[in-house]
C-alpha cells in the first residue's frame, strides 16, 4: 500500500487489509505493508487523525511507523497498490520491467462500485470526515481485493 508520506492513506489501508485478511482466514496467505513515495515522515507514527478514525471503527493503527518505498521491493511483492494516479505513475516509473509494472494497481480498482480510475483522496489537509471517507473507500476496496485473492487457488 503506497501513498505520499505513509502517514494517512496507506497506513489505513495496511491496517484494514491485514485485519480483513485475518478475519477471512487469509492471514497466512497475505502479507501487508505500507510505504510512502516520499521519505519525509520515515519512522513517524501515522497521522493522529488516521489512528483515531481507525480506533473509532475497531482497528489499531498505533504501531505504525512510516517508511519510504524501496524499488527493490518489486522483486518480491506480488502487488504494489497505489492510493492515487500520481503514486501509480511514480511506481510505474520505478518498476524495473513489464512484469513489475503489471503488479502496480490503484486500490479503488478493486472496488466494483467505484468509478474507473477512482482514487483514494488525500485527507491530510482535511478534517475527521475526510479520514472517515478514506476509511470507507479503503474498506470497500480491500474487500474486493481479498475476493480476488480468494479466487486464486494456492496463491497469495
Amino acid at each position: 500500500m503506497v501513498c505520499s508520506g505513509n502517514i494517512c492513506r496507506s497506513p489505513i489501508a495496511e491496517v484494514v487489509l491485514r485485519r480483513l485478511a485475518e478475519q477471512t482466514g487469509l492471514g497466512d496467505r497475505v502479507t501487508v505493508e505500507s510505504a510512502g513515495m516520499g521519505t519525509w515522515h520515515v519512522e513517524e507514527p501515522a497521522d493522529p487523525r488516521a489512528v483515531i478514525v481507525l480506533h473509532e471503527h475497531g482497528y489499531d493503527g498505533s504501531a505504525h511507523r512510516a517508511q519510504g518505498f524501496d524499488p527493490a521491493w518489486f522483486a518480491d511483492r506480488d502487488l504494489v497498490v497505489a492510493m492515487d494516479q500520481g503514486h501509480r505513475r511514480a511506481l510505474l516509473a520505478l518498476a524495473p520491467d513489464p512484469e513489475a509494472r503489471d503488479r502496480v494497481r490503484l486500490l479503488r480498482s478493486f472496488d466494483p462500485a467505484a468509478p474507473p480510475e477512482a482514487e483514494v483522496a488525500d485527507p491530510y489537509f482535511g478534517d475527521a470526515r475526510d479520514f472517515a471517507i478514506v476509511l470507507e473507500q479503503v474498506e470497500a476496496a480491500c474487500q474486493g481485493l481479498l475476493a480476488r485473492i480468494e479466487a486464486v487457488p494456492g496463491q497469495g
